[in-house]
């Protein structure tokens, strides 16, 4: 019995593996070309998104729900409506925060590492993250999507994000999940539902 558990667990083992496939040097380079295209033809963006935060410690991942703008060049808001009220924003190479009213404003200019953060969420909400200077980058195809994974090579961003994995629509080339992994291997996932580009989104919006 425990040979045929075992024989079991092999063979999805198996699926598992073989359902994530290397792209080709020619497939990556088709993809990026319709990534940056994409990327380039885009003012602002706007998505509703899903976030899991999963701690190691605790047995549930923390799921809270709210609402993605964004407006080139670097005007970014991430509103959290549920379970509780919550919002950052990145603007003017500074970070406004209000939880539930409390405010606080963060200077990010002369912080490199705030900067460096600021610059991989943007890049990472628009999908274009292709620096070989400063990610290792792998490429995959799962089912109707390719998986992304981007490994920083700088020592100090490192230390609080151990890798990036970005899922995109295959037929859109849009990205639908962004995944951020600690060291410690806990990891938030967030996931857009109902995008939308180059809406008209008035500045007010990233008002703090």
């Amino acid at each position: 019995m425990r040979n045929i558990y075992f024989f079991l667990f092999l063979g999805i083992g198996i699926q598992i593996a073989s359902a994530q496939k290397s792209l080709t040097t020619e497939e990556i380079n088709t993809f990026k070309s319709a990534v940056e295209k994409l990327d380039s033809n885009t003012q602002t963006i706007v998505s509703d998104f899903i976030q899991y935060k999963h701690l190691s410690f605790l047995s549930n991942d923390v799921e809270t729900q709210g609402k993605l703008a964004f407006k080139v060049p670097r005007l970014v808001k991430w509103e959290y409506t549920s379970p509780y009220k919550y919002s950052v924003i990145f603007k003017d190479d500074k970070l406004f925060i209000d939880d539930e009213g409390d405010k606080s404003k963060i200077d990010i200019g002369s912080n490199k590492m705030f900067k460096g953060l600021n610059s991989l969420i943007t890049n990472s909400v628009k999908g274009n993250m292709f620096d070989d200077n400063a990610f290792e980058i792998s490429y995959f195809k799962v089912d109707e999507f390719y998986l992304v994974k981007f490994i920083p090579k700088d020592e100090t961003m490192l230390q609080f994000i151990a890798k990036f994995e970005l899922k995109f629509y295959i037929k859109t080339s849009d990205v639908v999940e962004v995944k951020m992994i600690e060291p410690s291997e806990d990891y938030t996932k967030i996931i857009f539902k109902n995008k939308t580009r180059n809406t008209t989104l008035d500045e007010a919006v990233f008002n703090n």
